[in-house]
């Protein structure tokens, strides 16, 4: 049994952010029934298209395990239909603009009067503030949750990341407050709302950072690398490079190959346990003595001393020499792979964190699959819907006669 089976969700997300939360509660189980423009549904189906006539990858890879139903909501018809899709289901997420479902004449408490149990998730750019009516997107939102300030280098621009922080991670925050909301609606009966600003949750992930804001008012942050190199800290917390944020120093440095291959890199952290390892591999024994390297506190000054020397070692190695050497020696190491090492790397195959899907329209895809693994409830990955796919089937569960659904196709309701 998957872990969500019964839980229905009427899915009025579009892009990334809300697709990405209801794909997840799909992958457990839960019927997502995805509402779709007629003839046009989500934004991203013919986006960044690569093959002619077929959804787009930013569509399918967001939207598996779904059903698609066409509705204009804005018809009378329309509106009456949504109102038993709202009776019908547990969960309602959206992600339109601030105000948008209040003025189709669905406020949060004409939802409560249709169905009290409705959970009703949105998503947000912004938090009640000066912001809060303000369009966002991904790296808008990275920018102002304090991603982009403390990414990239001291003396560079501000960076995004390419991890979608803003909009995935948004997605992945909302699913857990439904499933929150879910199960405390099985002691209240009640539903209730939940939101969930990217601001927040970009924020939530940069965590660290903000630690460290409070801990400039003690003094200078020791484990950046600036500090071994005398530079004055401002009142903001800095960007820096690749160093680790967890006070084990750490970078990205070169490894065998470097000059052809943009990958040929490794993480190295000098774990403080491991040290005396790490100087025997690298062929500088002396330093296990040495008053400049023998502890961690002696060690931060002269970190770029450290990693040069390290960095000499592991361009004779390529990274994955670098891991085989490292890892029985406990000393942390990892591999910068690329999208092509990862789409090849058959372990993620097995585990299903990477998946091939076979699609009606474009044949077979690569695919992200559930990176959460549950042992009782296993989340199979199935294609994304087609346009309306499931239009008549989900009208007839929600009561519509074969002439009423006839009657709203011709109508131009759905």
């Amino acid at each position: 049994m998957k872990a969500l089976e019964g839980v229905k969700i009427l899915d009025m997300t579009h892009v990334q952010s809300g697709p990405t939360c209801t794909q997840l509660l799909a992958w457990f189980g839960a019927d997502v029934i995805k509402v779709e423009r007629p003839g046009v549904g989500d934004a991203t189906r013919k986006q960044l298209v690569d093959v002619p006539g077929a959804d787009s990858l930013y569509f399918t890879m967001l939207n598996h395990n779904k059903r698609s139903v066409t509705l204009n909501t804005k018809s009378d018809e329309g509106k009456a239909i949504f109102t038993k899709l709202i009776q019908h289901c547990d969960v309602m997420v959206e992600n339109f603009a601030p105000g948008a479902l209040d003025r189709m004449g669905f406020s949060w408490e004409r939802i409560q009067e249709i169905n009290p149990r409705m959970i009703y998730a949105s998503v947000k750019g912004f938090g009640p503030g000066p912001y809060q009516d303000c369009k966002v997107y991904e790296n808008v939102a990275q920018c102002a949750g304090g991603s982009a300030s403390t990414t990239g280098f001291r003396d560079g621009l501000p960076l995004v990341t390419g991890a979608q922080i803003g909009d995935s991670g948004t997605g992945l925050h909302l699913a857990l407050g439904i499933v929150t909301a879910l199960f405390h609606r099985e002691k209240s009966g009640k539903g209730q709302r939940v939101e969930c600003a990217m601001q927040d949750s970009v924020l939530n992930l940069c965590r660290v950072k903000l630690r460290d804001q409070q801990r400039l008012k003690a003094g200078p942050l020791t484990e950046y690398s600036q500090y071994g190199e005398g530079v004055p800290f401002g009142d903001a917390t800095p960007r820096a490079g690749n160093d680790s944020g967890g006070g084990q120093p750490g970078r990205i440095l070169k490894c065998k190959g470097w000059e052809t291959d943009p990958n040929a890199y490794t993480y190295f952290i000098t774990q403080a346990a491991v040290w005396e390892k790490i100087c025997d591999v690298i062929g500088k024994p002396e330093w296990k003595e040495d008053e400049k390297f023998a502890t961690p506190k002696a060690r931060l000054p002269h970190l770029n001393e450290i990693f040069d020397a390290i960095e000499a070692w592991t361009m004779t190695k390529t990274k994955f020499e670098v891991m085989d050497i490292c890892n029985p020696l406990d000393i942390p190491v990892g591999p910068i792979l690329s999208m092509r090492e990862i789409a090849e790397e058959q372990s993620l195959r097995d585990t299903g964190t990477v998946v091939e899907v076979d699609h009606p329209e474009r044949g077979p895809y690569l695919t992200v699959g559930n990176p959460i693994k549950l042992s009782d409830s296993p989340a199979d990955v199935k294609r994304s819907p087609l346009l309306g796919e499931h239009t008549e089937e989900i009208l007839a569960e929600i009561g519509l006669s074969a002439d009423e659904i006839e009657i709203a196709k011709a109508g131009g309701a759905v």
